[in-house]
C-alpha cells in the first residue's frame, strides 16, 4: 500500500484508547457526582453486587440526561465505533501491511464522521433507544451503504485503498453490525432496570405486533414487568415474543401462581367487540386486575401510545359490534344545511354536535341552558373546526327550551333546516321529585318548539326519546311520551315539517348511567349500590346512539316512531360482578366473607322499573338501516290533544301537581305509577318528612282533597 503524500497526519491508537479511559473511568463518575449522587459499592459486598451496584449508577445516569446529552453520547460512541470500523476494515484487506505498527489515520476519521452524519440524516439521534424497532435495521443499513460508498471513493483517491469494491463491502458490513449492535446492547443494558418489589408483574394477552410493541414499551418504563404473553392461536404456543415464551390461555392460571402476576394487559386493538367479551368473560375467573391498551384508532390518530394501560371499556362487556353507518344518511339532513341542537351540552347533544360538524353543516347552533356546559362544547366545537378547516359557523346560544319567545326568535333568525331536540330532564328520581319543572321542559318545551319549527319552515325535527315513555311508571316517562304524542298530532297538520322520533335505551358513560357510578364506588373501597338483584337494562355507546339519530332523521317520512336495536338487555347486578372482577378483586359476601367489595342491594328507586321496554304493540317494520327499526303506534288528533295541553298548562301554572298528574294519566293511557305524589315541594306543604332520596324508597300518602 502506498505510504506517500496521500497519508494524513496520524494519531495513536493508544491516544485514542486512552482518551476513551478518560471519559469512562473520570468523567462519567465526575459528572453523576455533581448531580448528587455517587457510584461506590460497600465494602461488604461482593464483586457482582458492586457490579450490579456501578451498573445500575450508570444506567439511571444516563437515563436521566438531557435528549441532547443523550445525543451527544451516542455521536462520540459512533465516531470511535465507525473510526474503528475502517480500521478494521483496512487491517482485513491489507493485513499487515496496513501499517508497521497499529495507528489510526485521519482519512479513518474523516470516514468516520461521513458516517456519523449519514446516521444523523437518517433519524438515528433523533429516536428513542428503548423503543427502536425495524427501523433500526433500516435506517442503519442505509447509513452503513452511504458511508462504505463516500468512504471507499475517499480512501482510493488518498491512496489509501486500491480496492474500493472490496473495501466498500467489507466497511458496509462492519459498520452495519456496529450501528445494529450497539444499539441493541443499549437497548438491552437501559431496559434492564433494578427490581423493584413494587413493580407490577403483569401477563400480555395478544402475541401480535400491539403485544410486541407494549412488552417493548413496558420493559423500558418502571411500573409494569411483563412476564409471559398468552395467545388464542396455537401456532404461536411455545414461540418466543421479545423474550417472553408465548404460552396458551389454558394455562393462565397457572402462569398467574408461577410468576405472581397480578395483571392481565389486552394487546389485542383490532379485534371484534364479542370476541374481546369472550376473553374478558374468560379472565373474569382469575384473581388480576384485567387491562387493555388503546383502541387501534387511538393508536392511529396519536391520542395515545401502545404502552398507555387503562382499565377495561365497559362497552367491550357488551360484546356488540358497531354496525358501519350509511355515509348517504349521514350526510343528508346536515350537509349544507342549517342545523340546531338542544341540550347541546348534554350526554348526547355534545355527542351529536361532535358527530353533526364533521357532516359540514353551514351553521350549527348549540342551544343549551347550562352556561357550564355551553361553554365547555363551543370550545371544543371550536378547535374541532379549525383543525378541520370546515366552513360551518358554530354559534352557542344560551336559553330554555320552554321560554317560546326565545326558541322562536332563534329559529326565525338563522333559517334552520333541521333540528334535534335533545333538550330533557332525563333522571327519573329527579323528575318524580321535581314535577312541575319536569313537565315544563320534556311537554310544554317540546311544543314550544315544534311550533317555532312550523312557523319557521323547518324541515326537519326529531325528538331523542327513551324506552322510559313505553308504557311509563314515572314522571320522567310519562313526560316523554306525551311529547311523542305531540309530535305525531302536529305531523298530520303541518306536512311541511317532517317530525320523528328516534327512541333507545341507557347510554353508557353518560350522566345517569350506572357505569361511573360503579367505577368510582369500585376505586373508593365499595359498597357498589344495585337497586335489585333482578334489574335489567339496555345500553348502548353515546357516539353509537348519536350516529343512529342522525341516520334515523334522513329516513324519516313524517310521524315516524324509530326505535334503535339495543341488543340483548344487561343484568345490571352481572354488570357490576364483571366490572369488579376486572378490576382483580373479589366480592364480599356470605361465601367469601373476606372479599374486597361488597354489593349493596338498595331498592327500586321511586317509579323505576325492573324491565324497559322499547315497542308500545308490536307493529313494527324495518329500514334501510339494520340496527333501526321503524314502529306504528296510535296517538291522538291535534285537536284531543290541544285541549289536553292546554288543561297541562293551567295546572302547572296553578301549580297543581294532582291534577298535572292527572292529566298526563288521562294523555298517557299506558302511564301507571306505582308510587304517590312525591315532589318534594309538595311533600314540604303537606307537613311531611322529607326523607326521600335516589337510593330510599319511601310511601308518601296522596294528597288530601
Amino acid at each position: 500500500m502506498k505510504t506517500g503524500g496521500g497519508r494524513l497526519h496520524q494519531i495513536s491508537t493508544a491516544h485514542i484508547l486512552y482518551t476513551c479511559k478518560i471519559f469512562l473511568v473520570i468523567e462519567i463518575p465526575v459528572t453523576y457526582g455533581i448531580r448528587g449522587t455517587t457510584i461506590r459499592a460497600s465494602n461488604g459486598l461482593k464483586n457482582n453486587e458492586n457490579s450490579h451496584n456501578v451498573g445500575n449508577s450508570i444506567r439511571e445516569f444516563l437515563i436521566g440526561l438531557t435528549r441532547r446529552d443523550k445525543q451527544l453520547v451516542a455521536f462520540g460512541v459512533d465516531l470511535i465505533g465507525f473510526t474503528l470500523c475502517a480500521c478494521a476494515t483496512e487491517w482485513l484487506i491489507h493485513g499487515t501491511s496496513f501499517y508497521p505498527y497499529p495507528v489510526v489515520s485521519l482519512e479513518c476519521i474523516a470516514v468516520a464522521l461521513v458516517a456519523v452524519l449519514l446516521a444523523w440524516s437518517q433519524g438515528l439521534y433523533r429516536s428513542i433507544v428503548r423503543y427502536m424497532g425495524a427501523d433500526l435495521y433500516i435506517a442503519g443499513a442505509k447509513a452503513a451503504a452511504g458511508s462504505a460508498l463516500i468512504g471507499s471513493l475517499l480512501m482510493y483517491f488518498l491512496s489509501m485503498a486500491h480496492a474500493p469494491v472490496k473495501w466498500a463491502i467489507v466497511y458496509w458490513g462492519a459498520s452495519f453490525i456496529f450501528i445494529c449492535s450497539s444499539r441493541v446492547f443499549a437497548r438491552g443494558f437501559l431496559i434492564k432496570r433494578r427490581a423493584r418489589i413494587e413493580r407490577d408483574r403483569v401477563i400480555i394477552y395478544g402475541a401480535g405486533s400491539a403485544g410486541a410493541q407494549l412488552a417493548i414499551g413496558l420493559l423500558g418504563g418502571d411500573e409494569f414487568l411483563p412476564v409471559a404473553i398468552v395467545d388464542d392461536d396455537p401456532t404461536l404456543h411455545n414461540k418466543t415474543v421479545k423474550g417472553l415464551v408465548v404460552h396458551s390461555p389454558a394455562v393462565i392460571d397457572k402462569l398467574i401462581g408461577d410468576t405472581g402476576a397480578t395483571r392481565v394487559l389486552l394487546a389485542i386493538p383490532g379485534t371484534s367487540r364479542r370476541k374481546r367479551r369472550a376473553v374478558l368473560e374468560r379472565l373474569s375467573s382469575f384473581p388480576v386486575h384485567v387491562q387493555t391498551m388503546p383502541g387501534i384508532q387511538d393508536l392511529v390518530s396519536g391520542k395515545a401510545r401502545v404502552d398507555d394501560i387503562r382499565d377495561v371499556d365497559v362497552k367491550d362487556l357488551l360484546g356488540r359490534d358497531a354496525v358501519p353507518p350509511n355515509l348517504k344518511l349521514l350526510g343528508a339532513s346536515i350537509t349544507g344545511k342549517n342545523v340546531m341542537i338542544t341540550g347541546a351540552g348534554g350526554s348526547i347533544g355534545s355527542e351529536l354536535c361532535r358527530q353533526i360538524i364533521r357532516l359540514n353543516p353551514r351553521i350549527l347552533i348549540l342551544f343549551e341552558l347550562s352556561e357550564f356546559a355551553l361553554y365547555n362544547i363551543d370550545k371544543e366545537l371550536q378547535l374541532i373546526s379549525a383543525k378541520l378547516e370546515t366552513p360551518c359557523r358554530v354559534m352557542a346560544l344560551l336559553g330554555s327550551v320552554h321560554h317560546k319567545a326565545r326558541v322562536e326568535e332563534v329559529m326565525a333568525t338563522f333559517d334552520i333546516d333541521t333540528i334535534y331536540h335533545a333538550a330533557a330532564y332525563k333522571h327519573v328520581p329527579l323528575v318524580e321529585h321535581n314535577i312541575l319543572e319536569g313537565v315544563h321542559n320534556n311537554v310544554l318545551g317540546t311544543l314550544y318548539l315544534a311550533e317555532a319549527a312550523v312557523a319557521a319552515g323547518v324541515k326537519t325535527f326529531v325528538l331523542i326519546s327513551t324506552d322510559k315513555a313505553v308504557s311509563p311508571t314515572s314522571i320522567m316517562g310519562a313526560t316523554k311520551r306525551f311529547a311523542e304524542l305531540i309530535l305525531q298530532a302536529m305531523q298530520d297538520e303541518h306536512p311541511k315539517t317532517r317530525f320523528c322520533m328516534v327512541r333507545f335505551g341507557n347510554v353508557l358513560e353518560s350522566s345517569g348511567s350506572v357505569v361511573p357510578l360503579f367505577r368510582k364506588q369500585i376505586r373508593s373501597g365499595g359498597p357498589v349500590t344495585v337497586t335489585h338483584r333482578d334489574i335489567i337494562r339496555y345500553f348502548m355507546t353515546i357516539p353509537e346512539a348519536a350516529q343512529l339519530v342522525i341516520q334515523a332523521a334522513a329516513m324519516a317520512r313524517g310521524g315516524d316512531v324509530f326505535v334503535l336495536d339495543m341488543g340483548e338487555p344487561v343484568r345490571i347486578h352481572d354488570l357490576a360482578l364483571r366490572m369488579i372482577k376486572l378490576m382483580g378483586l373479589t366480592v364480599r359476601d356470605d361465601a367469601n366473607p373476606d372479599g374486597d367489595i361488597d354489593i349493596v342491594f338498595t331498592g327500586l328507586r321511586p317509579a323505576e322499573k325492573l324491565y324497559e321496554e322499547l315497542l308500545i304493540g308490536s307493529n313494527v317494520s324495518g329500514t334501510e338501516h339494520p340496527r333501526i327499526l321503524r314502529a306504528k303506534e296510535e296517538y291522538l288528533s291535534l285537536q284531543a290533544l290541544s285541549k289536553l295541553v292546554d288543561e297541562l298548562q293551567s295546572a302547572t301554572l296553578r301549580l297543581d301537581r294532582d291534577m298535572t298528574r292527572d292529566i298526563l294519566m288521562r294523555t298517557v293511557g299506558e302511564y301507571g305509577p306505582t308510587n304517590g305524589i312525591e315532589d318534594l315541594v309538595w311533600v314540604g306543604q303537606q307537613g311531611m318528612s322529607v326523607e326521600a332520596t335516589s337510593n330510599t324508597i319511601v310511601e308518601f300518602p296522596k294528597r288530601p282533597a
